[in-house]
């Protein structure tokens, strides 16, 4: 939040203050400069023109004092008199013998005739001094001067002067009051004529600042008014045409970020984008969902730490190698754990300095997966081809050398080697199916059939199964009264049912029943095989329709099995548009559920 300015924090008051102060200084020095030099020559002035008149005051008095009578101090009174008229306070004169003759002052009219008292007359010496007066504490200028004979060789008296020099120091102080009056009043007209022209500087620059905060807030829409042609009108110019083009660059960069971000988060691939210091700040939305987490724990991290990778690599392997790397998440559980290929390049700026890093995740989970099943595959199938392959060697070798001659001997080895080829025969198409499936080149052959029907005939065939091995096994239905049409291949859903009932008469105990039901919900019909076996272990319940996968490897070779039936029905099921699964609780049975896509219909849809 921006701080308030006031008023005399603002440049528009410094400005101002500014021209005031500088032409106060100003004045001021040439003030005091005028007035010294008024007051020194006003005073110089001024004791020049009374030392003048003194001068000529003593020269007209020789004449008079020598003549001194009664008409003599008369004439030396009345000339006395007129020169003491103007800023004059006494004029005194004295003979040689140190009487007075005559004084201006009319208080001291008595001492005429008598001794002088006044100490500066005394010695008849020439003294111009400048002294307060002790009766009226002003400033007086004393002037003592000889008064001689008209030939001039010989002192006959002398003059005494006192003059008001203290009316022209108040001339002085008249003239410094009027003139500070003066400056005050200029400086009043100074500070308003200075706040109207810093008004006229601060208000466009004020206009500018207002303009900035807009254009830092985002806002490049505003548009500067030019108040001249002065710099400050082509400063305003300048600053529109700036505005203009950053807004320009500002739209630009928003509209390739937003590309960027556009891309970024339509990647398939994850991306991650650090600084020099390896922290990420930026990840798009398929690498959080890859490395299941968010942006507000993302951002800031280190990608050592992100991807788990710091107690292997240091961040300057990663810019040094660059080479692919795989990543585990969620380790903990290997079925369950992505698989992540991680490519690393480096940002680098025209100038060649490293500033980031980027990596790029790519999900290989599938890959990786498709790769370990076809290794199990060919381990599976070459470990299940060459089980019967030895045994039948092993009695083609010993008939070879001489058994077929045994009449005992020989058709037991002929009957095993027969059952062997038909398990070899059995797998190889099985294999073929799943490969023609996988292939997409074993298409369904649909037809309407009465899914009641054909589940009651799978099971009547294993009801004699049961019956003609003398099993003591019994078979349960439970189906729908409403009788089920569907479209289906009939061959291939009676190949899924005779996968399951095997495995649930195999695996059941003796005396165990299997429970078949058939049920319709509203968009679904739904078949279910439960019997009372073994059962499956948890952890194994959803990988028994992988391929070749049996949970007990051993039980299930002895028992003829080769871990594909429960795989070709999946692919059957899928096929018709439905799910498989299964449900088992160890040593309490299993259940196999087929969920097949159903639309009911009425009897006179068939037209």
């Amino acid at each position: 939040m921006r701080k308030k300015i006031h008023f005399f924090q603002s440049v528009h008051f410094k400005i101002a203050m500014v021209f005031v102060l500088l032409l106060l200084i100003s004045v001021e020095i040439i003030g005091a400069i005028f007035i010294r030099e008024l007051e020194k020559n006003t005073i110089t002035s001024f004791e020049d023109t009374m030392n003048a008149q003194v001068e000529l005051l003593a020269s007209n008095l020789s004449t008079e004092l020598i003549s001194v009578g009664d008409d003599g101090d008369i004439t030396l009174k009345r000339t006395v008199n007129e020169f003491s008229k103007r800023d004059v306070f006494e004029v005194r004169v004295v003979d040689d013998k140190g009487i007075v003759r005559a004084t201006s002052d009319a208080n001291q009219q008595n001492m005429v005739g008598k001794k002088n008292d006044i100490a500066a007359l005394n010695d008849f010496t020439e003294k111009r001094k400048e002294q307060n007066d002790p009766a009226t504490n002003r400033r007086v200028y004393i002037n003592v001067q000889q008064i001689r004979s008209p030939a001039g060789d010989a002192v006959i008296g002398g003059l005494y002067v006192k003059s008001d020099i203290e009316s022209r120091y108040n001339e002085v102080s008249n003239t410094t009051l009027l003139f500070f009056s003066a400056s005050m009043i200029a400086m009043s007209i100074s500070l308003a004529v200075a706040l109207l022209v810093a008004r006229t500087i601060t208000k466009p620059i004020g206009e500018m600042q207002q303009q900035a905060l807009k254009i830092a807030q985002g806002d490049y829409t505003g548009e500067l008014e030019v108040h001249g042609q002065d710099e400050l009108g082509q400063l305003a110019q300048t600053f529109n045409e700036l505005s203009a083009r950053v807004g320009e660059a500002q739209e630009t960069l928003e509209s390739e970020r937003h590309r960027l971000d556009s891309v970024l988060s339509h990647m398939t691939d994850g991306v991650i984008a650090t600084d020099r210091r390896g922290n990420v700040v930026i990840i798009n939305e398929k690498a959080l969902l890859l490395l299941e987490t968010t942006q507000e724990q993302t951002i800031g991290k280190s990608i050592l730490e992100l991807l788990d990778i710091h107690e292997n690599y240091t961040l300057r392997e990663l810019l040094e190698g660059q080479a692919e790397k795989m990543i585990h998440v969620n380790p903990e559980s290997e079925e369950d754990a992505t698989i992540l290929k991680a490519d690393y390049a480096m940002i680098r700026r025209e100038s060649g300095f490293i500033s980031g890093l980027v990596c790029v995740l790519h999900d290989v989970t599938e890959q990786e997966k498709n790769e370990r099943e076809r290794r199990a595959f060919v381990s599976n199938v070459s470990h299940e081809l060459r089980t019967p392959l030895t045994s039948m060697r092993s009695y083609l070798e010993a008939l070879s050398d001489g058994a077929w001659e045994d009449p005992e001997i020989a058709p037991r080895f002929i009957s095993v080697s027969l059952v062997e080829t038909d398990r070899m025969i059995r797998m190889i198409n099985d294999l073929l199916n799943l490969s023609r499936m996988d292939a997409q080149k074993s298409p369904l052959q649909l037809e309407f059939v009465n899914l009641n029907e054909l589940l009651n005939f799978v099971l009547d065939r294993f009801d004699m199964v049961i019956a003609n091995e003398n099993k003591n096994y019994s078979i349960r239905r439970e189906f729908t009264l409403r009788t089920i049409w569907l479209e289906v291949d009939p061959d291939k859903i009676i190949q899924v049912l005779d996968n399951i009932m095997n495995n649930a008469l195999k695996y059941s105990p003796d005396g165990g029943e299997v429970t078949c039901t058939l049920l319709e919900t509203h968009n679904n019909v739904i078949i279910s095989i439960s019997d009372q076996g073994m059962g499956i272990p948890q952890k194994d319940v959803k990988r028994i329709f992988d391929r070749f996968f049996r949970v007990d490897k051993a039980r299930s070779r002895a028992m003829g099995g080769s871990g594909l039936g429960l795989a070709i029905s999946k692919e059957v099921i899928q096929d018709h548009g439905g799910t498989i699964w299964a449900e088992s609780k160890e040593g309490k049975g299993s259940t196999f559920y087929i969920s097949l896509p159903y639309e009911a219909f009425e009897e006179e849809d068939w037209g």
